[in-house]
């Protein structure tokens, strides 16, 4: 099979590639759907359509991935481009602030190209409603002169796989939604694929790693493998400098002590978090904008990376009136549960 090209779009923003991409992070990735780890459903649904198209010569349907920062969406799209031997264009939602922009980006994609677009809850609607006829009839609308000169000359293009990530699927809207074929939700992974992640990402930096080390990494993770990863880089400096080198059950304690990452993943923001709502709140209920406005944090933070995985662990209820602390939440801080507020 032939490698895929990758592309990065001219209106694509540096802030916007986000911390695993640079580039020992990319080498992490997997590079074919046989060596992607976890979200079984999402892979299993993903070879058919692959293997379904190219048995008829033509493109798999456009792919929308939803789920929390870090799962693999990023690393799905260039599978996808890889397992089609296509070329990979990468941009995001807001990066696309005129129709221009993405007119120019669609007007290059060749034959079976993935375009991949990030966060693309968060694209103008202007430049939204271009993609429309776009997903649907590989076609883009053109209009010349203003007024009664006004002439509409429809462009085709190519057919191209458009692979759509949000974190906040709630905020597209319905027409767009609607014109994805292959809709699927990526979950938080469990503490054993997170184990085989670290393995391989320990194997490809040729850092030992004991078993464990990896185990005590992966209950750290919070689910996710960016963090795995990113935290396997932390542990192996920490390993180089105080120890022989050797990621240890005792080296992951320590080096993520320093980190401020406790033995459930919980950071310094999410102690905070939920020291906010008993502390201050008395253990909820209480807004996400009044949370926000205590810890000096945008709320938007609050939504997409730290409330996501203190659901998940059962330390926050979101109630019709707002957030709640768990009984669990105060036991790990240490604090005191209110019994009377319980939900």
């Amino acid at each position: 099979m032939a490698e895929n090209k990758l592309t990065w779009s001219g209106v694509l923003e540096p802030a916007c590639q986000g911390p695993e991409e640079d580039a020992e992070m990319r080498s992490l990735r997997p590079g074919s759907l046989l060596e992607y780890v976890g979200q079984k459903d999402v892979v299993e649904t993903l070879q058919i359509a692959i293997q379904a198209a190219m048995n008829r010569g033509e493109t798999i349907d456009h792919v929308l991935l939803h789920g929390p920062p870090g799962l693999g969406k990023t690393t799905l799209a260039h599978i996808i481009a890889h397992e089609m031997s296509s070329r990979l264009t990468i941009t995001s939602g807001p990066a696309l602030e005129k129709g221009g922009d993405l007119l120019g980006i669609l007007t290059h994609l060749e034959e079976r190209d993935v375009l991949f677009v990030d966060e693309i809850h968060r694209t103008p609607k202007n430049v939204e409603e271009l993609l429309y006829p776009a997903m649907e009839d590989y076609a883009v609308d053109f209009i010349f002169d203003k007024g009664i000169h006004a002439r509409s000359h429809r462009f085709r293009l190519k057919p191209f796989v458009l692979v759509g990530a949000t974190t906040r699927v709630g905020l597209l809207s319905a027409p767009l939604r609607d014109r994805f074929g292959i809709f699927r939700s990526l979950d938080f992974y469990s503490t054993e694929e997170l184990v085989t992640i670290i393995t391989r990402s320990a194997g490809i930096l040729e850092t030992p790693i004991g078993a464990d080390g990896s185990l005590e990494l992966a209950q750290r993770s919070r689910g996710t493998p960016r963090i795995a990863n990113r935290l396997l880089k932390r542990v192996r400096d920490y390993a180089q400098v105080r120890g022989d080198g050797t990621v240890t059950r005792r080296a992951v304690v320590e080096a993520l002590h320093l980190e401020g990452v406790d033995s459930l993943g919980l950071t310094g923001l999410d102690r905070r978090y939920l020291k906010c709502i008993l502390d201050y709140y008395g253990g909820g209920p209480v807004g996400i904008e009044a949370i926000a406005a205590t810890l000096q944090e945008e709320s938007d933070t609050l939504v997409d990376v730290v409330e996501p995985y203190l659901l998940k662990i059962g330390f926050l209820m979101r109630t019709s009136s707002g957030r709640r602390a768990s009984e669990a939440a105060a036991k790990h801080l240490g604090r005191p549960f209110a019994e009377g507020r319980r939900p």
